[in-house]
């Protein structure tokens, strides 16, 4: 019971929990599942923290090499595991690496960190067979963690956020419903449903509606220690990475022409958008786990 003359907190609009956490260690490569993980200022530890790049320092994907999908990163006594069909395993130092290496991820151009030739020859063994002409050199570069690399301010409301190698934030947010929507819609058209894995997310909320992330302020994340906060900022416009299988990288355009049909977002100029990029507001260090309250508000 409150005391007198003093008012109740009102309930928040939106109540859901953390079911799912996930960390993408190289970009573009498979993700990582974890039931904890440390909140920085950048997004969840260790997420696009390595990159793959070209003999020009340009970041490469699965959208010009699918068989990125196959290679599953795992976390080992203080490194980071790489493994792939046909392959020895790949270890390397969590906070290791070599001489400096320029690199560009989409229009910012960044100092970064090159892992050295063992590095460059693993990626370049495994995906440079079916690899166009100008990707069979590839080497693996890791963030500079003394580089500060903005958000686009855009779409932050004046916050000076900041991210890694992701593409453009430091937070992917979606919900279990998100994606229960689009495989309804997937089975009714005759396709195979899919999981989580193609869209990439951080953060995935259960105990909501579908597409309830786009319509939400700032998340309040209790974390036993405190609150984090984590603000969902930019719709996130989908690529082709979707109508990749994470299982065999084989591409198929059911899921893309699926969203095609009811998830053209006014707010991009109607690009196929699902889930919601988000920035840390606040929970520098803080550990977020599975099975966590998120409160939000209603943005509008």
């Amino acid at each position: 019971m409150n005391p007198a003359n003093t008012p109740a907190t009102p309930a928040a609009d939106v109540q859901a929990t953390i079911e799912e956490l996930w960390v993408y260690p190289v970009k573009s490569c498979a993700g990582i599942s974890l039931r904890e993980s440390e909140l920085t200022d950048t997004g969840l530890l260790y997420d696009r923290a390595w990159m793959v790049v070209d003999s020009e320092g340009e970041f490469v994907s699965q959208r010009e090499l699918p068989r990125m999908a196959l290679i599953q990163p795992s976390f080992k006594m203080g490194q980071l595991m790489l493994r792939a069909p046909g392959m020895l395993s790949l270890h390397l130092g969590l906070d290791v690496a070599e001489g400096p290496l320029k690199v560009r991820v989409w229009d910012d151009a960044v100092d970064a960190c090159d892992m050295g030739d063992v590095a460059a020859q693993w990626f370049s063994d495994f995906l440079g067979p079916d690899a166009p002409s100008h990707l069979k050199k590839l080497r693996l570069a890791r963030f500079d963690p003394d580089v500060k690399r903005p958000c686009d301010p855009a779409w932050t409301g004046g916050v000076e956020a900041t991210t890694q190698f992701a593409d453009g934030f430091g937070l992917l947010v979606t919900s279990n419903a998100s994606l229960a929507d689009l495989n309804a819609r997937l089975v009714a058209a005759g396709h195979a449903p899919v999981d989580m894995r193609r869209f990439r997310p951080n953060i995935v909320l259960g105990a909501v509606e579908s597409h309830d992330e786009d319509r939400v302020g700032a998340m309040n994340i209790i974390t036993g220690d405190g609150t984090a906060v984590i603000e969902p900022v930019k719709p996130c416009g989908r690529c082709p990475i979707p109508n990749v299988d994470p299982t065999t990288a084989v591409p198929s355009p059911a899921v893309g022409d699926t969203l095609q049909t009811y998830r053209q977002d006014p707010r991009l100029n109607g690009a196929v958008t699902l889930g919601m990029n988000a920035i840390v507001i606040e929970g520098d260090g803080q550990v977020l786990r599975v099975g966590q309250t998120v409160n939000a508000d209603w943005r509008f």
